[in-house]
């Protein structure tokens, strides 16, 4: 969208080295920074670090050359990627620590994975453009209202530890009915970035696809049911990423020629 076209090749390498930096960075640190809540919670206390089959400091090193890849990555890309990598740097890092002491840890969470096409955005054309805000903030309250639902798991344990979440503040209901306004916003986002940068009716159509997964999602997961919760978090919330980005992708494509 940034490019109107495919980028270049070596905007395209150098975008995808920095996702992975930026990804494993932020996955690697969560489960060192977490590791003793980790291995308290019988959900996760099976994961590599808290049952001893990786050790804390080989994922520590990952983590520092991880962040060393997106730094060179931004490098490469232009001048105003390099600039903000700082500001990525502090949410990247400091995300892991916001439910010790706020339940607005899900929209900083939702804004840290918000960054990644404003970032894809700033690599092909050096600015910060309205669609670009309009594409983070569909992503961020996307994966906000999503962290929500995913973290209705985990109430009466976060109250127990003293962690901070929308369930465990105001409850299950609450946390459901605001995920589904987050992901009503979500779709309104799309719509205006469609609007704006007037796409095609392949853009429409992946847009109605994936309003209907968000209705979907949030019909099988309920403030008294929970159940297919994981249906909802990982596969239905994966095909809405498909299809936005396909039907996006062609759309753009038959728009340059």
């Amino acid at each position: 969208l940034g490019r109107g076209g495919l980028p270049t090749w070596h905007e395209f390498i150098w975008i995808t080295l920095a996702m992975l930096g930026a990804r494993t960075l932020a996955m690697s640190l969560n489960r060192v920074i977490d590791r003793e809540i980790d291995r308290r919670n019988p959900r996760t206390a099976g994961r590599p670090i808290p049952s001893g089959r990786i050790s804390t400091r080989s994922v520590v090193l990952v983590s520092v050359a991880s962040g060393v890849l997106l730094f060179v990555s931004a490098w490469e890309l232009n001048d105003l990627a390099v600039k903000l990598f700082p500001i990525a740097l502090v949410f990247l890092v400091g995300y892991h620590f916001t439910k010790r002491f706020t339940w607005l840890s899900h929209a900083v969470l939702g804004l840290t994975d918000g960054a990644a096409p404003v970032g894809g955005w700033v690599a092909v054309t050096g600015r910060l453009d309205p669609p670009a805000i309009l594409l983070g903030l569909a992503v961020a309250l996307w994966v906000g209202g999503f962290d929500l639902i995913y973290a209705c798991q985990d109430v009466e344990f976060d109250r127990a530890n003293g962690l901070h979440s929308v369930p465990a503040r105001f409850g299950v209901p609450t946390a459901v009915w605001m995920a589904r306004a987050w992901h009503a916003g979500t779709i309104a986002c799309l719509a205006a970035v469609g609007a704006t940068l007037g796409l095609g009716v392949l853009f429409w159509i992946g847009w109605t696809v994936a309003a209907l997964l968000l209705a979907f999602e949030h019909a099988i997961v309920t403030p008294t049911d929970l159940s297919r919760l994981d249906v909802a978090f990982f596969n239905v919330n994966g095909y809405l990423a498909v299809v936005v980005f396909g039907f996006t992708f062609v759309s753009v494509l038959m728009r340059s020629g």
